[in-house]
């Protein structure tokens, strides 16, 4: 059985987690001040240095707002917060965030297109033998898991190829929401990333630069995988989390 590398979770992410929980779900509302450090300390029975270094990463991530001498403010986490919180909302207390995953997918089906055809364009010929080798592992496994780690080094070199800071940070972002949730999504990406012969042609046309050709073989590669799950979360409803996301924790509010 081969081994996995052992995640060792600190007392301030969980902090974190509780504290991003309770922003994201509402307990904590726009404007709200948060207790202050002793009091968030006693209530979640930690350290000092380890709420405040939660909050240092909060303020770093936009999700709250510290000024030097004055209680800290929670902030609209929609329009504050980037892309590297990503991978916090998608799987949160055990289970994906239906409307999370519902997120990741579209944007990938709006970007992935666009990608496939700046690639074309721009890397062209140049991408044809490294990006056939991946396609070519990718047909000789039957492990879903380990396609969808094959399919995310393909589009990690066409991401390259298309020469686009922003698409690349983009990626980033939606590669680091995606793998950690990679065995939990295994059976309906299975679809998507079991086609091998689309994959292929989205090679094909990329190494003949033709950008338009690329944007629909990319097209033919996302979209069936991609409405099959959206229907399927569809179904659940947004904020449904799979399998198991209730909430653990509440954060006390500021004493009067």
């Amino acid at each position: 059985m081969p081994l996995q590398p052992v995640t060792r979770r600190s007392v301030p992410d969980e902090v974190f987690d509780q504290v991003l929980a309770e922003v994201v779900d509402g307990g904590l509302a726009p404007g709200e001040q948060l207790p202050s450090e002793r009091r968030l300390a006693e209530v979640l029975g930690v350290s000092r240095p380890a709420v405040r270094e939660a909050l240092q990463r909060m303020a770093a991530t936009r999700l709250v707002e510290v000024r030097q001498g004055e209680a800290t403010t929670v902030r609209d986490f929609k329009r504050y917060a980037g892309l590297d919180l990503l991978p916090r909302l998608l799987v949160r207390a055990g289970g994906l965030d239906t409307a999370v995953a519902r997120s990741v997918l579209e944007a990938r089906l709006a970007v992935g297109p666009t990608v496939a055809a700046l690639a074309a364009r721009r890397g062209g010929p140049t991408l044809a033998a490294s990006l056939t080798d991946v396609v070519d592992a990718l047909s000789t496994t039957d492990d879903d898991v380990e396609r969808q780690v094959h399919a995310l080094e393909l589009w990690d070199q066409v991401v390259d190829a298309a020469d686009s800071l922003v698409f690349r940070l983009m990626f980033n972002s939606l590669r680091a929401a995606y793998e950690p949730a990679l065995e939990a999504l295994a059976p309906v990406m299975a679809l998507e990333v079991g086609q091998v012969e689309a994959y292929r042609l989205l090679v094909s046309a990329i190494a003949s630069g033709d950008p338009d050709v690329s944007r629909a073989a990319a097209e033919r590669v996302l979209r069936p995988a991609t409405d099959a799950i959206l229907g399927a979360l569809s179904e659940l409803g947004d904020g449904d989390a799979l399998p198991d996301a209730t909430a653990t924790s509440t954060v006390s509010r500021p004493e009067d």
